[in-house]
Parts: C-alpha cells; structure tokens; sequence
C-alpha cells in the first residue's frame, strides 16, 4: 500500500475504523459476559478483553498491511516487540483497562500509524459510548460520529480558545503536579475522563489544555496525538519540544496536550527525579 497517495491512506483509515469496532465489539461484549483480572509485571490490570480485541486488530493490520510492524501493548508485555522502521503501529487495544474492571464506559480502542517519528493517523472507539474519534494529520482531516450514527461531524479546534481554558485530566492520575499545573495556569472547569477520550474531547474543542506529568507509553498515546494533529491541536514533551516517538523502551515520560491555547512547558511540573 503506497501511503503516499491520498486514497490509499482513505483505504487504510477505513481498514482501521473497521478492525477497531470489531475489536470494541468483542471487548463489549466480553464486558458484559464477565471476565477475570489479571495483574501484568508492572502490577497493572490486564483482562481476557484485552488480549482479544488486540487479537482481532493484529489480525486485521496483518490483512491490511503486512509490511508495516505493530507494536501492541499486549505483544511487548510478552516481550514480542518487532524491530521498527520509521513507518510503525502502535496499538492499545484497551486503553483504560482500570476503567473497564471498574465497570466504567470510558475505555477506548486505540490504534496509531507512526510515520518519521510522529503519528499521522489515529483511531479512537468507545465501544460503551460509541463514539468514535478518526483523523490523518498528513491529510489535514479529522471527524467523530456519535452514539453509531453515520453521519460525522468533522473536527477543528475552535479558535480563540476559552479564557479561562476548560482542562482535562484522567480520572486515575490525578496528582500534585497535575493540580499545580492548571493553578499556574488559571484553568477553569475541568472535566475527568479516563483514557483516549481526552485527546477526543481536545480535537472537539470541548477542551483546552490535558497535562500528564507522569509516565505512559506510546501506545496510549498515538493515536489520539494523531486525532489532535489533524485537528489542529498539538502534544508537547515536558520541555515543550514536539513529542517524539520511536523512544527507547516506546516511553513516555510525559506531556502536554494543547487545542487552541498557549500553554507554558510542563517540565517544572515534572515529579522530581523525572
């Protein structure tokens, strides 16, 4: 597939859409079947769903483009990690694995192509809530479609932003450094969300500013960047330089997710020794 054309990268993002509903169906449905809860080395949560729903995008990117590796959060855990050129996938299945144990609706299907070290093109689905959250920056298009409709809306930041900014922040990480970040920046309503949605919420214009002072993974973080690249929003590393991709270990030791809003650096925010 060249994705230096215009149509196969159309033909590629709507491969991805279908393989992450049918990956968000499989993992709905084993939401409301039951499943057991395992803990992975790092003590955080993994379940059946997650395994399955990466099964079924793995499957479905072999189909749609085999020469383009995937790095999926599940595989690396298992220590089975292709080696990477400077066009890969990165894949969370389950973004908000706590979320789903909780019972909660706002986990997310995640997948993201990353190109010369910055993703370009990103899918997000709720299964829950169905939305669902698609963009490829290189083209400069982004839209969401609510509750399974077909109709889309697409996504633009609005400009200005709001004064106060509306931030957002996970329901799971809400730290010190995070609370001092928006009380240096004057931050008015926030709204709590976990997972993916975050960056949706940004590319809607529904929010201004997201800090993460803490650690994540490229996986959890492709594809809504792409989302928000293509929608005119930006994601910054802690010392306000794009956030890169391609990192020893595909680590994450923060960063900073702007709409229309200029936003200070996050790294006198960062916990120490970070």
């Amino acid at each position: 597939m060249d994705l230096s054309k215009p149509d196969a990268r159309r033909r590629l993002l709507e491969g991805l859409i279908e393989a992450a509903l049918e990956a968000g169906a499989e993992i709905n449905r084993i939401f409301e079947a039951g499943f057991e809860v395992e803990k992975k080395a790092d003590e955080s949560p993994v379940t059946i769903a997650d395994r399955a729903g990466e099964a079924i995008i793995l499957m479905a990117l072999a189909a749609l483009t085999p020469d383009i590796p995937v790095v999926a959060e599940e595989e690396a855990a298992a220590g089975r990690i292709p080696v990477v050129d400077d066009r890969f996938f990165l894949v969370d299945a389950l973004d908000g694995t706590r979320e789903f144990v909780r019972r909660g609706d706002d986990f997310t299907v995640n997948i993201g192509l990353i190109e010369d070290g910055a993703p370009t093109i990103g899918v997000i689905y709720a299964p829950r809530l169905r939305r669902l959250f698609v963009g490829d920056a290189k083209l400069g298009t982004a839209w969401r479609r609510e509750d399974g409709q077909t109709a889309t809306t697409p996504l633009r930041i609005h400009k200005p932003g709001r004064t106060p900014p509306t931030a957002v922040a996970s329901r799971s990480h809400v730290t010190p450094e995070v609370q001092a970040y928006l009380a240096a920046i004057k931050a008015g309503e926030r709204v709590n969300i976990g997972s993916s949605l975050k960056f949706g919420l940004l590319a809607a214009g529904e929010a201004d500013v997201y800090p993460r002072p803490s650690p994540t993974m490229e996986w959890d973080t492709a594809a809504g960047h792409a989302v928000l690249l293509a929608a005119g929003g930006q994601v910054f590393a802690p010392d306000g330089e794009p956030l890169p991709y391609k990192k020893p270990n595909f680590f994450n030791p923060g960063f900073l997710a702007v709409g229309d809003f200029a936003a200070p650096p996050l790294a006198p925010f960062m916990p120490k020794g970070d």
